[in-house]
């Protein structure tokens, strides 16, 4: 049975790939896109202390994701 990924998973993976973009961006486009990384790490740290994410939303309006408690019931 395959286990479908989490919203909580997703987030991180989606925060993960926007820092590696942004680093990336940095390096060979223009080193204004470092402020792509610093509002990734600004929205994870708020994150951590309201519960509110706009990356989690859209995740699961736009795809249908479920959290971590709603996979386990």
């Amino acid at each position: 049975m395959k286990n479908p990924m989490s919203v909580e998973h997703a987030v991180e993976a989606f925060a993960g790939f926007m820092v590696l973009i942004s680093v990336v961006l940095t390096y060979f486009v223009h080193p204004g896109w470092m402020w792509l990384t610093v509002f990734v790490g600004v929205n994870l740290f708020q994150q951590s202390f309201t519960g509110f994410c706009p990356a989690s939303f859209v995740l699961k309006r736009f795809f249908s994701l479920k959290t971590e408690a709603e996979l386990a019931a």
